[in-house]
């Protein structure tokens, strides 16, 4: 970026003639690099998400997330050379909002690719504008295994840079079970979202409970509207139903709002509480009155992986934007890690090109379970990211000890149902 003078030519302008008379015409080759960098024509990257309502904190963290690595990649030369430009705009939540804007960005805005910061009820909407337009898409929020595992969903052009739900399930159920077996936890009672990536993740989680604890048994399920305000209802039927735990796939505000209402109820005293997605900053630090003890899937600690690369990324976001990143913030900055790699393979950021070396690429990142993850490439999904699960504690740490899934049994699992569900 060049800084204007008064007279309206640029100061890095002047000071190249200045240099250029003082050392002659030989002088051109050190600022031909100069000319190059300048003439670089911008790569604009559209990114829907959601910035307004009660999980607002999902695209503002979405867009930290992309914008500490996009600063970075900028002050470094760009994407194969071009800096990039982000385009960042609200859906509000609404699925057909997300398609509009998806489609806006490429058409209106001339966006080359799209990262789709958008919850599971909205990424599969931009699945499709990225199916009509062929435009390169990565999914950096949504955990709906379907979106990649299925083949009717798959595209060639759109990847997913985020935790899996099935990932999740074998490893929590894992988890799960072996307290089931310890403490006799034989009836269950569960309440997750009503939509795509509740229904789904907590029917597989369920799934893996059973497999590794076959005597557990589902006495009640609730299925609140994502969003819903009130729990009153939802809280009352599990209690009556008296299950000895309970396993719950809610998330960000919906998660929090349930639990500062379930604890008027002394719900948390009554049951042994498994909630996937409670080891989030955006959670941890919100609740009013953290109950000890619930048991959760990692979503970003800056505890787990315990590694000196994870620890500094997590203080460097809380640096600059005054809070601790979330799960949305590292999947979103391990998209840009995977664009700039994939664009250094390429030898372009051209879309298309881009989208013929991710499949497969190993790059290394902060936030996998051995310093590196992988776009898988028979779904376009990554894995090797670090996933456990722990128990929570009411102050920092808040998961002091997590136990780290086994990524071999993950895939021989996932491997198999797969095969179940008709996708293999």
């Amino acid at each position: 970026m060049t800084i204007e003078s008064k007279t309206g030519e640029s100061k890095m302008g002047i000071n190249r003639r200045a240099t250029l008379a003082l050392m002659g015409a030989g002088a051109m080759t050190v600022a031909a690099p100069w000319v190059a960098r300048a003439q670089a024509k911008a790569i604009k990257i559209g990114m829907p998400t959601i910035l307004s309502g009660r999980v607002a904190q999902l695209g503002t963290s979405s867009r930290n997330g992309v914008m500490i690595e996009v600063e970075k990649l900028n002050a470094a030369g760009g994407l194969a050379g071009r800096p990039i430009e982000m385009v960042v705009r609200d859906s509000k939540g609404q699925p057909q909002e997300a398609a509009r804007i998806a489609r806006e960005l490429v058409n209106t805005d001339g966006c080359e690719m799209i990262i789709d910061g958008e919850a599971s009820s909205g990424s599969f909407a931009v699945q499709e504008v990225a199916r009509d337009l062929g435009v390169l898409c990565v999914h950096t929020c949504s955990e709906a295994s379907s979106l990649t595992a299925d083949p009717k969903q798959r595209i060639p052009n759109a990847f997913r840079c985020a935790r899996q739900g099935i990932h999740d399930s074998i490893a929590g159920g894992n988890y799960a079970a072996a307290i089931a077996k310890a403490k006799g936890l034989k009836k269950w009672a569960t309440c997750s979202p009503d939509y795509a990536y509740g229904r789904d993740t907590t029917a597989e989680f369920v799934t893996y409970l059973k497999h590794f604890a076959p005597d557990v048994e589902i006495i009640s399920e609730t299925w609140p509207k994502l969003f819903q305000p009130d729990y009153t209802e939802v809280i009352t039927r599990i209690l009556q139903a008296k299950p000895q735990a309970l396993y719950s796939a809610l998330w960000g505000g919906d998660l929090t709002s349930f639990i500062d209402q379930a604890n008027l109820y002394a719900m948390f005293t009554q049951m042994e509480v498994f909630a996937v997605n409670m080891a989030d900053y955006t959670a941890l630090t919100v609740v009013k009155n953290l109950p000890k003890g619930i048991h959760s899937g990692n979503r970003y600690i800056k505890t787990f992986p315990a590694t000196a690369e994870n620890a500094a990324w997590g203080d460097a976001y809380k640096a600059k934007y005054k809070e601790y990143p979330t799960n949305w913030s590292w999947q979103n900055a391990t998209a840009i890690m995977l664009l700039n790699e994939a664009a250094k393979k390429a030898g372009s950021a051209d879309g298309k090109k881009l989208a013929e070396v991710l499949p497969g690429l190993t790059v290394k990142c902060p936030f996998g379970a051995d310093g590196t993850v992988t776009m898988r490439a028979e779904d376009h999904t990554i894995v090797g990211y670090a996933i456990g699960w722990g128990t929570t504690i009411p102050t920092e740490p808040y998961v002091p000890e997590v136990k780290a899934g086994d990524w071999k049994q993950i895939f021989e699992l996932e491997a198999q149902w797969k095969k179940s569900k008709g996708y293999a």
